[in-house]
């Protein structure tokens, strides 16, 4: 791949959240990294600086070794005047405390807590509810007229329905949720943010824990047998859950429960249209379901990074990290190295094996993963039968993040079936 930038230049294309608007530009720049300068040092202005891991290899290491790289106290990749602003927020009892925040064993105990929910025997409760729901918005995109915006008319809601309805939130609410989750991953989006300052991001996480608190007291006075009902009155070493650690429960789970399957199911229908060998062949072959979700999911990598803080001097590649510096853990990085993966920038819906990192590794490995993926699956198994014909209607508009997101528009026109 021939490349016009520099390898200073691909190090700062990660911390610059329209980099991951221009997915071109991205690769471009990831791959440069990944061939000459895989543990590169970035100096990007605005951001205190950090190791970019770009290796599957690597970023498989350090996700393994949890205790030599930790999560705190840099989890994700912030500005440092928004790492400044949370500081502050940690003083005033307002900071955003999630299982992505935590290492072991703060994390394993808080982890267990909802871990029972997301086994298969628990979920298969839930297919008949996750079924019928796929269904509704399947007809809701007959209901439109054969052409919509995918991403707001239907990827962004079908997840949103299935996470609140688990947690057991009134529909009413749903589109609050939408909002405020919008709001925090969508900080560095024009489109989305609430505002273009790191206290507008910050209020979103204030809205967060009021509403949450208030759910908080409802189901200690009034169990249910909802999810929202097992955070509210779990207890961890035989005490209640603060109110930081039950609020940032409910937001990880309501925000990242529906965001990043959302961010899924549109990219990979994105990807199908583009590629309509694949589409019809997954059409022609429902079996390779399972498969095409994980390419999918690989493809789209709705989650771009995390970092990792060394709690000691180490090696990566034979490169020096020392105590306290932070690396970033490339995803979309990860999941497109051609020493992994087989023509990685072909879209393959029958891709086997597939050692994609979109949902990370180890202790962190991500909580929800089998509902992700049920979800992606039942949607489009009720999706494609009906599908007559599909095709853009307009132009693909991503998100602009460093962390979270995928497509914020798909226009589309299609026909289907009934």
């Amino acid at each position: 791949m021939s490349t016009t930038m520099t390898v200073q230049e691909a190090g700062r294309a990660l911390a610059d959240p329209t980099a991951y608007t221009d997915e071109a530009r991205l690769h471009e720049a990831l791959a440069l990294l990944r061939r000459e300068d895989p543990v590169h040092w970035v100096e990007a202005p605005g951001y205190r600086p950090f190791w970019a891991i770009t290796k599957h290899e690597d970023v498989l290491e350090i996700e393994r070794d949890n205790e030599l790289f930790l999560s705190a106290p840099r989890p994700m990749l912030m500005t440092a005047e928004l790492e400044e602003l949370q500081r502050r927020q940690r003083e005033q009892g307002m900071e955003l405390r999630t299982l992505v925040h935590m290492d072991d064993p703060e994390h394993k105990k808080m982890r267990a807590i909802t871990a029972d929910w997301f086994k298969p025997r628990s979920l298969r409760r839930l297919e008949g509810r996750i079924r019928e729901l796929a269904r509704r918005h399947v007809d809701r995109m007959a209901e439109l007229g054969g052409e919509c915006d995918f991403v707001t008319d239907i990827a962004a809601q079908f997840p949103l329905y299935v996470i609140l309805s688990v947690l057991g939130l009134p529909e009413s609410d749903y589109g609050r949720m939408l909002t405020l989750t919008q709001e925090l991953f969508g900080g560095a989006d024009a489109e989305l943010q609430r505002g273009d300052t790191p206290a507008d991001t910050a209020a979103a996480i204030v809205d967060f824990f009021e509403y949450f608190n208030a759910l908080t007291a409802s189901r200690r006075a009034n169990p249910t047998e909802d999810l929202a009902s097992v955070i509210a009155n779990a207890r961890v070493d035989g005490k209640p859950l603060s109110t930081v650690h039950t609020a940032s429960y409910y937001t990880i789970i309501a925000t990242a429960g529906h965001d990043t399957t959302g961010s899924a199911i549109a990219g990979g229908l994105h990807a199908l249209i583009e590629h309509p060998d694949q589409l019809a062949r997954l059409k022609a072959d429902p079996s390779l379901m399972p498969s095409a979700v994980e390419e999918m999911i690989r493809w789209v990598t709705p989650v771009k990074q995390f970092t990792r803080t060394a709690a000691a001097d180490t090696e990566i590649r034979g490169v020096r990290i020392a105590e306290g510096q932070s690396v970033l853990l490339s995803y979309p990085s990860a999941n497109r190295d051609e020493e992994v993966f087989d023509d990685p920038f072909r879209f393959d819906v029958g891709r086997d094996p597939n050692k994609h990192l979109a949902f990370g590794f180890g202790v962190h490995y991500c909580l929800g993963v089998r509902l992700a993926k049920m979800e992606v699956r039942i949607f489009f198994e009720e999706l494609l039968p009906r599908l007559e014909s599909i095709e853009l209607a307009g132009e693909p508009r991503l998100i602009a993040t460093t962390f979270v997101g995928g497509l914020k528009h798909l226009p589309i026109r299609y026909a289907l079936k009934g």
